[in-house]
Protein backbone atom coordinates (compact mmCIF):
# COMPACT_ATOMS: atom_id res chain seq x y z
CA UNK A 1 0.00 0.00 0.00
CA UNK A 2 1.28 3.07 -0.91
CA UNK A 3 1.99 5.80 2.03
CA UNK A 4 0.37 8.87 1.72
CA UNK A 5 1.04 12.52 3.52
CA UNK A 6 -1.90 13.13 6.05
CA UNK A 7 -2.44 16.60 5.06
CA UNK A 8 -3.84 18.71 8.33
CA UNK A 9 -6.54 21.09 6.91
CA UNK A 10 -8.10 18.01 5.21
CA UNK A 11 -8.26 16.11 8.62
CA UNK A 12 -9.33 19.70 10.30
CA UNK A 13 -12.10 19.67 7.49
CA UNK A 14 -13.25 16.36 8.51
CA UNK A 15 -13.68 17.03 12.66
CA UNK A 16 -15.44 20.68 11.97
CA UNK A 17 -17.99 18.23 9.66
CA UNK A 18 -18.67 15.79 12.01
CA UNK A 19 -18.90 18.92 14.33
CA UNK A 20 -21.45 20.68 12.25
CA UNK A 21 -23.41 17.17 11.81
CA UNK A 22 -23.71 16.75 15.57
CA UNK A 23 -24.39 20.20 16.43
CA UNK A 24 -24.13 23.10 14.22
CA UNK A 25 -24.09 26.13 16.39
CA UNK A 26 -20.44 24.65 17.60
CA UNK A 27 -19.54 24.47 14.12
CA UNK A 28 -20.18 27.89 13.68
CA UNK A 29 -18.93 29.08 16.88
CA UNK A 30 -15.37 27.52 16.47
CA UNK A 31 -14.88 28.77 13.35
CA UNK A 32 -15.69 32.49 14.36
CA UNK A 33 -13.25 32.22 17.46
CA UNK A 34 -10.78 30.85 15.18
CA UNK A 35 -11.00 34.38 13.06
CA UNK A 36 -11.05 36.03 16.10
CA UNK A 37 -8.10 34.43 18.04
CA UNK A 38 -6.31 34.71 14.80
CA UNK A 39 -6.83 38.20 14.55
CA UNK A 40 -6.04 38.72 18.61
CA UNK A 41 -2.53 36.52 17.87
CA UNK A 42 -1.69 39.03 14.83
CA UNK A 43 -2.37 41.77 16.90
CA UNK A 44 0.41 40.32 19.76
CA UNK A 45 3.03 40.19 16.98
CA UNK A 46 2.56 35.84 17.63
CA UNK A 47 5.19 34.10 15.05
CA UNK A 48 3.20 32.78 11.47
CA UNK A 49 3.61 29.20 12.67
CA UNK A 50 2.20 29.79 16.07
CA UNK A 51 -0.33 31.34 14.56
CA UNK A 52 -1.22 29.02 12.79
CA UNK A 53 -0.78 26.76 15.73
CA UNK A 54 -3.27 28.71 17.47
CA UNK A 55 -5.93 28.90 14.40
CA UNK A 56 -5.76 24.95 14.36
CA UNK A 57 -6.40 24.67 18.51
CA UNK A 58 -9.36 27.40 17.96
CA UNK A 59 -10.88 25.09 15.35
CA UNK A 60 -10.54 22.18 17.31
CA UNK A 61 -11.19 23.48 20.75
CA UNK A 62 -14.35 22.33 21.47
CA UNK A 63 -13.87 18.89 19.92
CA UNK A 64 -14.63 17.32 22.95
CA UNK A 65 -17.87 18.37 23.16
CA UNK A 66 -18.62 15.33 20.72
CA UNK A 67 -18.04 12.76 24.23
CA UNK A 68 -21.11 15.21 25.73
CA UNK A 69 -24.51 13.52 26.30
CA UNK A 70 -27.20 15.10 23.43
CA UNK A 71 -29.63 15.81 26.63
CA UNK A 72 -26.87 17.79 28.45
CA UNK A 73 -25.08 19.71 25.39
CA UNK A 74 -28.84 20.87 23.86
CA UNK A 75 -30.53 21.72 27.29
CA UNK A 76 -32.63 24.60 27.27
CA UNK A 77 -32.88 25.00 30.80
CA UNK A 78 -30.54 25.11 34.19
CA UNK A 79 -27.05 22.52 34.24
CA UNK A 80 -27.74 20.65 37.16
CA UNK A 81 -24.55 20.16 39.32
CA UNK A 82 -23.71 16.64 37.50
CA UNK A 83 -24.62 18.44 34.04
CA UNK A 84 -22.16 21.31 34.55
CA UNK A 85 -19.21 18.65 35.63
CA UNK A 86 -20.12 16.86 32.76
CA UNK A 87 -19.94 20.00 30.67
CA UNK A 88 -16.16 20.84 32.17
CA UNK A 89 -15.19 17.48 31.00
CA UNK A 90 -15.29 18.85 27.69
CA UNK A 91 -11.33 20.52 26.72
CA UNK A 92 -10.04 16.95 29.00
CA UNK A 93 -12.11 14.70 25.96
CA UNK A 94 -10.81 16.49 23.62
CA UNK A 95 -7.43 16.58 24.79
CA UNK A 96 -7.77 13.11 24.69
CA UNK A 97 -9.11 12.61 21.23
CA UNK A 98 -6.33 15.01 19.28
CA UNK A 99 -3.45 13.57 21.52
CA UNK A 100 -3.35 10.31 20.18
CA UNK A 101 -2.15 12.07 16.64
CA UNK A 102 1.41 13.51 16.55
CA UNK A 103 0.40 16.26 14.98
CA UNK A 104 -2.03 17.30 17.03
CA UNK A 105 -0.06 16.61 20.58
CA UNK A 106 0.77 20.30 20.96
CA UNK A 107 -2.60 21.79 19.87
CA UNK A 108 -4.47 18.99 22.59
CA UNK A 109 -2.51 20.77 25.09
CA UNK A 110 -4.09 24.16 24.06
CA UNK A 111 -7.39 22.74 23.88
CA UNK A 112 -7.00 20.92 27.59
CA UNK A 113 -6.08 24.56 28.83
CA UNK A 114 -8.70 26.86 27.19
CA UNK A 115 -10.90 26.94 30.27
CA UNK A 116 -8.40 27.77 32.42
CA UNK A 117 -8.62 31.09 34.68
CA UNK A 118 -5.79 33.91 34.55
CA UNK A 119 -6.51 33.72 38.64
CA UNK A 120 -6.34 29.56 38.70
CA UNK A 121 -10.05 28.70 39.32
CA UNK A 122 -10.66 27.33 36.06
CA UNK A 123 -10.67 23.87 35.17
CA UNK A 124 -9.24 21.57 34.12
CA UNK A 125 -6.30 21.84 36.02
CA UNK A 126 -6.32 25.37 38.03
CA UNK A 127 -3.54 26.65 35.96
CA UNK A 128 -2.59 30.39 37.26
CA UNK A 129 -0.91 33.26 35.15
CA UNK A 130 1.64 32.43 32.33
CA UNK A 131 1.17 28.85 33.29
CA UNK A 132 -1.43 29.08 31.08
CA UNK A 133 -0.16 28.62 27.19
CA UNK A 134 -0.77 31.77 25.58
CA UNK A 135 -2.41 30.33 23.14
CA UNK A 136 -5.16 29.10 25.35
CA UNK A 137 -5.47 32.44 26.98
CA UNK A 138 -6.37 33.57 23.14
CA UNK A 139 -8.54 31.49 22.19
CA UNK A 140 -10.42 32.02 26.14
CA UNK A 141 -11.00 35.56 25.27
CA UNK A 142 -12.40 34.63 21.78
CA UNK A 143 -14.37 31.82 22.72
CA UNK A 144 -15.95 34.23 25.48
CA UNK A 145 -16.62 37.27 22.78
CA UNK A 146 -18.25 35.22 20.57
CA UNK A 147 -20.23 33.44 23.30
CA UNK A 148 -21.47 36.94 24.35
CA UNK A 149 -22.42 38.56 21.22
CA UNK A 150 -24.21 35.45 20.29
CA UNK A 151 -27.75 34.96 20.52
CA UNK A 152 -28.66 32.22 23.17
CA UNK A 153 -31.79 30.60 23.78
CA UNK A 154 -32.30 32.29 27.02
CA UNK A 155 -31.21 36.14 25.42
CA UNK A 156 -29.95 37.98 22.64
CA UNK A 157 -26.58 38.76 22.01
CA UNK A 158 -25.37 41.60 24.02
CA UNK A 159 -23.73 44.29 21.71
CA UNK A 160 -20.01 44.56 21.21
CA UNK A 161 -19.64 47.87 23.55
CA UNK A 162 -21.35 45.85 26.64
CA UNK A 163 -19.19 42.64 25.20
CA UNK A 164 -15.68 44.32 26.29
CA UNK A 165 -17.07 46.00 29.18
CA UNK A 166 -17.80 42.78 31.05
CA UNK A 167 -14.58 41.49 29.66
CA UNK A 168 -12.74 44.26 30.86
CA UNK A 169 -14.67 43.46 34.76
CA UNK A 170 -13.02 40.61 34.32
CA UNK A 171 -9.36 41.18 33.50
CA UNK A 172 -6.96 39.81 35.63
CA UNK A 173 -9.44 37.39 36.81
CA UNK A 174 -10.61 35.28 34.38
CA UNK A 175 -8.79 37.13 31.08
CA UNK A 176 -4.92 37.67 31.09
CA UNK A 177 -4.10 41.28 31.14
CA UNK A 178 -1.80 40.94 28.21
CA UNK A 179 -3.68 39.29 25.84
CA UNK A 180 -7.05 42.17 27.37
CA UNK A 181 -4.48 44.97 26.33
CA UNK A 182 -3.56 44.33 23.00
CA UNK A 183 -7.47 43.20 21.90
CA UNK A 184 -7.98 47.05 22.97
CA UNK A 185 -5.90 47.76 20.21
CA UNK A 186 -8.20 46.03 17.90
CA UNK A 187 -11.81 46.60 19.21
CA UNK A 188 -12.96 48.52 15.80
CA UNK A 189 -11.38 45.88 13.65
CA UNK A 190 -13.16 43.33 15.75
CA UNK A 191 -16.48 44.38 15.59
CA UNK A 192 -16.28 44.91 11.84
CA UNK A 193 -15.45 40.92 11.75
CA UNK A 194 -17.98 39.97 13.95
CA UNK A 195 -20.71 42.02 12.04
CA UNK A 196 -19.46 40.32 9.39
CA UNK A 197 -19.46 36.97 10.76
CA UNK A 198 -23.11 37.20 12.56
CA UNK A 199 -25.35 34.23 11.24
CA UNK A 200 -28.92 35.21 12.92
CA UNK A 201 -30.59 32.21 12.49
CA UNK A 202 -29.35 29.38 14.32
CA UNK A 203 -31.92 26.65 15.19
CA UNK A 204 -29.15 24.31 17.31
CA UNK A 205 -27.39 25.34 20.30
CA UNK A 206 -24.97 23.93 22.88
CA UNK A 207 -23.74 24.82 26.15
CA UNK A 208 -26.68 26.93 27.19
CA UNK A 209 -24.52 27.70 30.42
CA UNK A 210 -23.03 30.95 28.64
CA UNK A 211 -24.87 33.37 31.15
CA UNK A 212 -21.77 32.78 33.98
CA UNK A 213 -18.99 33.23 31.00
CA UNK A 214 -18.37 29.78 30.02
CA UNK A 215 -18.79 28.55 33.40
CA UNK A 216 -15.45 29.46 33.46
CA UNK A 217 -14.78 28.64 37.64
CA UNK A 218 -14.34 24.95 38.28
CA UNK A 219 -17.06 23.53 40.50
CA UNK A 220 -14.60 22.55 43.20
Amino acid sequence: MTKQKINTHEVIDIVVNILNARDPYTSIHSWRVAELSVMMATAMSVPEKEKEIIHIAAHLHDIGKIGIPDKVLNKTGSLTFEEKEQIQAHPRIGHNILKRLPMFREISCIVLHHHERFDGFGYPEGLKGESIPLASRIISLADTIDAITADRPYRKAKSTEDCFGEIELHTGSQFCPTVISNMAKIRNDIEVVLNKLKIREIKHYAFVGHEELMHSRRLI
